[in-house]
């Protein structure tokens, strides 16, 4: 058994660049998604198709503005001149997610290349509020794990508040490694989570 990803080829910046990936469902993340997927009530599959591509220019300021309107950016006082200076870090990969037929944007990924004791970081991520509860979240992590599938590890932070994202990653396959305590907020830690990469 096998399920199929619509992605961006990952080394084109060209956005509409797409690929089927056909991935096996084997291991305990892949099964997850496809299971998670299915609507028993109506018998179909709720994963939205998308189109993972390389953030344009002009992508900046909506992914600034989702980040600064929503947890945990919120409680982690980030404004949007604070969300936008991060989306432009030396080194930041950042990657947009959008529905495949209309184009319209439904979240991104922020990503590292040595953000964390030089391994791969995952430095944010984020879904608009409409577009929750179709695995834009889970084929965005699908996609950064394929991304530095030869680099072994992938680290992200988690807010301790933020108990949503943290079974999140769990789910994913992410364990707890440590914790930052009152890393950004005082009164709140930044907890580690890492995943070996196959």
């Amino acid at each position: 058994m096998s399920v199929d990803f619509l992605i961006a080829d990952e080394n084109s910046q060209e956005r509409g660049t797409q690929v089927f990936v056909q991935l096996p469902v084997r291991g305990t993340l892949l099964a997850l998604i496809s299971l998670a997927c299915y609507d028993p009530l109506s018998r179909e599959c709720v994963m939205k198709l998308i189109n993972i591509a390389w953030a344009r220019a002009a992508d900046h300021e909506w992914c600034a503005r989702l980040m600064a309107s929503s947890e945990p950016w919120i409680t982690l006082r980030r404004d949007l001149d604070a969300c936008r200076a991060v989306l432009v870090r030396t080194g930041a990969e950042l990657f947009i997610a959008c529905d495949a037929e209309t184009g319209d944007p439904l979240g991104f990924i922020l990503l590292s290349p040595y953000g964390f004791a030089t391994s791969p970081y995952v430095a944010s991520i984020a879904v608009a509020p409409e577009a929750r509860g179709v695995h834009i979240g889970s084929q965005l992590m699908v996609f950064a794990e394929r991304h530095f599938r030869d680099r072994r590890h992938l680290f992200l932070l988690v807010s301790s508040f933020n108990s949503d994202a943290q079974k999140f990653y769990v789910q994913h396959g992410y364990e707890f490694v440590g914790e930052l305590k009152d890393y950004i907020v005082s009164g709140h830690s930044e907890l580690i989570f890492h995943k070996r990469l196959q």
